[in-house]
């Protein structure tokens, strides 16, 4: 497989730390997650050729969370709620424009 498989991978974290700990998962991340996944094929950019929306567990950033990252630049970001994930999607994965205020 090459390494252009997808336009962009990008995953979630929807890690869940215990005793109260912060994580991404305390912020609905794999609800954001299953939105981000069904936008993207809703808007026809999902699948080979396209974007790919996964899952990641930890990836240790908790204090910054709740985090995306977008490959292949590794752009990090955080978000909100589902209207960020919207600027995420429309303005980085439609457009090619890294979204600077929310980026980490």
């Amino acid at each position: 497989m090459s390494s252009d498989y997808y336009r962009y991978h990008v995953f979630f974290c929807t890690n869940q730390r215990p005793d109260g700990e912060a994580c991404c998962n305390n912020f609905n991340s794999k609800d954001m997650r299953d939105y981000a996944k069904n936008r993207t094929k809703e808007l026809g950019i999902a699948g080979k050729g396209g974007v790919r929306i996964n899952t990641a567990g930890c990836l240790d950033r908790c204090d910054e969370g709740p985090v995306v990252v977008v490959y292949p630049e590794g752009t990090w970001y955080t978000w909100v709620d589902r209207e960020d994930v919207d600027e995420i999607i429309d303005r980085h994965l439609v457009n090619g424009e890294v979204v600077e205020r929310l980026k980490i």
